[in-house]
């Protein structure tokens, strides 16, 4: 049996570039774990090569901003464009996905995003993947610094101070934590392959 390799589209939309960084960092660990491949698809145009480029991925990691507790207006006019692949059966059935998002508040609502990204994977038939982090920043010894110090488990979230520019923000904990979920969705995806093989 030849070992699979696994394609990564990493989805997402930026406002400000700060989400940009955080896509950046999702793809570079997707492509640090032999056997995988990463790409960027930006949502900005929904073009026919998005479509075809996302068609061909065998996970979808999705990514926006969280603006007034929700993702970008972007980001959801690509979720309802969707529509067209969830009716052609299903067309990213069976595909691994997950997601990140970033916002200027410690908070921001930010899990609503992720739920509303899993919620939009779900209807795809898609399979979901968390972050598989401890979280990080939760104890008297800990440091900001620590891994996924926004502790969240469904997706992998950042923040950005409002007043920086997105060569500063986020800060490179959170592109850390990015990393990871980009490296988890590449082993999960690899191992589904595998077994997808062996059946």
């Amino acid at each position: 049996m030849s070992n699979p390799s696994a394609r990564i589209a990493v989805a997402y939309h930026s406002g400000f570039g700060h989400t940009a960084r955080q896509a950046e960092a999702v793809a570079a660990g997707a492509a640090a774990v032999p056997g995988a491949v990463a790409e960027l698809v930006p949502l900005d145009e929904l073009t026919d090569e998005v479509w075809e480029r996302l068609g061909a991925a065998d996970a979808i990691i999705f990514g926006a901003p969280t603006y007034m507790g929700s993702p970008s207006a972007v980001f959801k006019a690509f979720a309802e464009a969707s529509v067209k692949v969830w009716a052609a059966d299903l067309g990213w059935r069976d595909k691994i996905a997950a997601g990140f998002t970033n916002s200027k508040a410690m908070s921001g609502d930010k899990l609503n995003s992720l739920v509303d990204m899993a919620v939009f994977a779900a209807q795809h038939g898609m399979i979901w993947v968390g972050l598989d982090v401890y979280p990080g920043w939760a104890e008297s010894t800990a440091s900001i610094e620590d891994l996924n110090r926004l502790g969240s488990w469904l997706g992998a979230m950042a923040q950005s101070d409002a007043d920086l520019s997105a060569e500063k923000a986020p800060p490179e904990t959170d592109l850390r934590t990015a990393a990871a979920l980009g490296a988890r969705v590449a082993t999960v995806t690899l191992r589904h392959q595998r077994g997808s093989l062996a059946a």
